[in-house]
C-alpha cells in the first residue's frame, strides 16, 4: 500500500488453493479471530464459476480502522497449492516487499507469482499437517497467518472452537494442533505488518455479510414471506432468511424458478403480507413482466438483485454494476417503480429496510441493487444505527358499496382492501383499468392511472435518505458514485485529504425515481464532477447526464468487473482529473 500508515495497523492477506483445499473456511476463521482481537476487517472470497473444484482464494484485509475496500497490494500470500492460480492471479497484486509462503511439496511458484518480485519463503505446510493426526494444511496456514500478523493465540483458539463446535472434540483438537504448529513456525519468519494489540471491542461490532445484512433489513422492514430460486451470488440471502423468518413467524418457499418466485410474492403481498424475492441479473430479466404486473396492480413487493458480471450467464462469481439499466428501464410501458442501492455492507441493513418501507407506503415494486462484492463479502463493522421503518401500507377494514381500489386519491396512494375485507372485492390485474379495477381501454382511464402511478413516487418525501453526502461540502470538486464502489472511493479521498485536497462525495441511495432537484442542491457550488462506476458502458454516468440536468461539467471513470476498484488506482485517477 503506497500511502497507508503502518502505525494504525493494516495488513492484507491472500490464502489460495484449489476448490476443496479449505481456504474459505480458514479465511472465515481468521476474520473471526481478528474480530475477537479488536480489529476491523473484510473477507472477500474469489472463485471461478465452477460448481466444484477449480480455483479459490480467501482475500482478507485487517486493520485497526474501518475498511470497506481491498487494499492496493497483498502483503502476505499463502499458497496451499498453485492449481489454476493463473486464472485469477491478476486479482492478487503483490509488491517487492510482499511475502509469499510456498509449500515445496507443490513445486516452485508459477511465473505469475515469481515475476512480481515478492519475497518467497518455503514452508512445508503439507508435511506439517501430516505430522498432526487428522491435521489439515489449511489449519497450519491459519496458525501461520495469525502468528505473522500478531493475532493472539487465545483469539485463534476461540475462533476454531466456534466454527468446529459441531464437528466433535477430535476434529477440534486436530485443527487446533495444526494451527498451533503454524503459529510456532511463524516466529522464525520475518514480516513487518503485525497488528497492534487491541481487545474489548468485539461485543460492540458485527461480523456480517451484505447478503445477511440485507436479509436482516428486510425482516426489520416487516417482510414475512419470501419466495425465491437459488442463484449466485444472492443465494445466501435466502439461506439466512430461511432461518430468520421462522423466528418471527414468517415463511420461505424455494420456488421452481424465478417466474414462479416473483408471482408467489405478488400473491402473498396481494393477500396482505409484505413479501420479497432475491435474485441476480438473469433472474431479474425473467421477472420483469411480472414486476410490471405489480406496478399496474399497485401491489407492493421487494426484489433484491445481487448483481454479477453479465450479460447472460456472465461471470456468476464476480462483481459488476451492470444491471443498472435493466433495473431502471427494463419494464415495458411506462412503469414507475423504486430502485435503491446500499453504499456499504452495513448500509445493506438500512437500505433493505427502507426498500420495504417505500414499497409498502407507495404500493409499488422496490428493487434493491446490491452486488457480489457487497453481498458475499463479510466484514467486521461498527453496529449500524438502529434506524428502522415500520410497515405502513394504507389499507381499509370496511368499505361501503362501490369500493374504488384505484381511486385518484391525494398523493396517488389509494387504500388497499385485503382479501376478506367486507365489501372490498376488486379486480387486480395487468390490464389498464378504471378506478374500480374494471378493465378499460379508454384514453381518460389510461392517462389518469399513469398519472396516479407516476405522481405517488415523484411526490413522496424521501428525506435525507436519498443519498450520502459526506466531507468537504464546501469543495468545488465532487465525486459521484454508487453502491459498492463507494468504499474504495471513500478511502481514496481520505488519502487525498491527507495531502490537503478537498472533495465533495455524493453517493445516491435512491436511484429511481430520478431526483434532479436534490442532486442539483447537493452539487451547488461545484464546478466539476467525476462519476465513478463499475460498468463497461458507463451506465450510471449516462443516466445522470440524461435525467439529472447536472449543473456542472461531469466526467466519467468507469470499467467493468471482475477486478475491484482499489484505492490507489482511484487516488491516481482522481488526482489527475482534478489537476487537469
Amino acid at each position: 500500500m503506497s500511502e497507508d500508515s503502518a502505525e494504525f495497523g493494516n495488513v492484507s492477506i491472500a490464502l489460495t488453493g484449489s476448490g476443496g483445499a479449505g481456504v474459505i473456511t480458514a479465511g472465515a476463521m481468521l476474520l473471526d479471530a481478528a474480530a475477537r482481537a479488536g480489529c476491523y476487517g473484510m473477507f472477500v472470497r474469489s472463485s471461478g464459476p465452477q460448481i466444484r473444484g477449480g480455483e479459490a482464494a480467501a482475500l482478507i484485509r485487517l486493520s485497526m480502522q474501518p475498511v470497506e475496500a481491498q487494499d492496493d497490494v497483498f502483503h502476505l500470500l499463502v499458497g496451499l497449492d498453485w492449481h489454476n492460480i493463473e486464472r485469477f492471479a491478476v486479482e492478487l497484486p503483490l509488491a517487492a516487499n510482499s511475502l509469499v509462503i510456498a509449500d515445496p511439496a507443490n513445486g516452485p511458484p508459477p511465473e505469475v507469482i515469481i515475476e512480481t518480485g515478492a519475497r518467497i519463503v518455503e514452508v512445508p505446510l503439507k508435511d506439517m499437517a501430516k505430522a498432526v493426526p487428522n491435521g489439515r494444511p489449511n489449519m497450519v496456514a491459519l496458525g501461520l497467518i495469525a502468528g505473522l500478523t500478531g493475532l493472539p493465540e487465545e483469539t485463534l483458539q476461540a475462533a476454531l472452537a466456534k466454527v468446529l463446535e459441531g464437528k466433535g472434540e477430535k476434529a477440534l483438537q486436530a485443527s487446533l494442533a495444526a494451527a498451533l504448529a503454524g503459529l510456532a513456525t511463524s516466529a522464525g519468519l520475518e514480516f513487518d505488518r503485525r497488528l497492534p494489540a487491541a481487545t474489548g471491542h468485539e461485543k460492540s461490532r458485527w461480523q456480517i455479510s451484505g447478503n445477511q445484512a440485507a436479509g436482516l433489513g428486510a425482516i426489520r422492514g416487516g417482510v414475512r414471506f419470501v419466495a425465491a430460486y437459488p442463484i449466485t451470488p444472492a443465494t445466501e440471502i435466502l439461506e439466512w432468511l430461511a432461518a430468520g423468518l421462522a423466528k418471527v413467524g414468517g415463511a420461505l418457499v424455494q420456488a421452481e424458478d424465478e417466474l414462479a418466485s416473483i408471482n408467489m410474492i405478488i400473491g402473498a403481498s396481494y393477500g396482505g403480507t409484505p413479501a420479497l424475492t432475491a435474485t441476480s441479473g438473469p433472474g431479474l430479466a425473467l421477472m420483469t413482466e411480472s414486476i410490471g404486473l405489480a406496478v399496474a396492480s399497485e401491489v407492493p413487493i421487494v426484489v433484491i438483485d445481487v448483481m454479477r458480471g453479465g450479460p447472460s450467464t456472465g461471470i456468476p462469481t464476480k462483481s459488476e454494476q451492470s444491471d443498472l439499466n435493466i433495473a431502471l428501464f427494463g419494464l415495458h410501458g411506462d412503469a414507475p417503480h423504486i430502485v435503491v442501492a446500499p453504499a456499504s455492507i452495513g448500509d445493506c441493513v438500512f437500505t433493505a429496510n427502507w426498500a420495504v418501507h417505500l414499497a409498502e407506503s407507495l404500493q409499488v415494486p422496490a428493487l434493491v441493487l446490491s452486488d457480489q462484492f457487497l453481498g458475499q463479502s463479510r466484514a467486521i463493522i461498527d453496529q449500524p444505527a438502529d434506524l428502522a421503518f415500520a410497515t405502513q401500507r394504507l389499507t381499509v377494514e370496511t368499505v361501503g358499496d362501490g369500493y374504488r381500489r384505484y381511486a385518484l386519491a391525494a398523493g396517488g396512494v389509494s387504500p388497499m382492501a385485503i382479501p376478506g375485507t367486507p365489501g372490498g372485492q376488486y379486480t387486480a390485474e395487468g390490464l389498464e383499468h378504471t378506478p374500480r379495477g374494471m378493465p378499460s381501454s379508454q384514453v381518460t382511464d389510461h392517462v389518469a392511472q399513469l398519472d396516479k402511478r407516476r405522481d405517488k413516487i415523484l411526490g413522496f418525501d424521501y428525506g435525507d435518505h436519498w443519498a450520502q453526502i459526506t466531507e468537504d461540502v464546501d469543495s468545488d470538486l465532487a465525486i459521484i458514485t454508487w453502491g459498492s464502489t463507494a468504499g474504495p472511493v471513500r478511502e481514496a479521498l481520505n488519502r487525498l485529504r491527507a495531502g490537503g485536497r478537498t472533495f465533495r462525495l455524493i453517493v445516491p441511495r435512491l436511484l429511481a425515481p430520478a431526483s434532479p432537484q436534490r442532486m442539483a442542491a447537493a452539487l451547488r457550488g461545484v464546478k466539476r464532477a467525476l462519476v465513478i462506476e463499475q460498468s463497461h458502458s458507463a451506465q450510471f454516468f449516462h443516466y445522470l447526464r440524461g435525467y439529472f440536468d447536472l449543473p456542472c461539467p461531469a466526467d466519467s471513470y468507469h470499467r467493468p468487473g471482475p477486478l475491484p476498484f482499489r484505492p490507489g488506482e482511484l487516488v491516481e485517477q482522481i488526482a489527475n482529473w482534478s489537476a487537469a
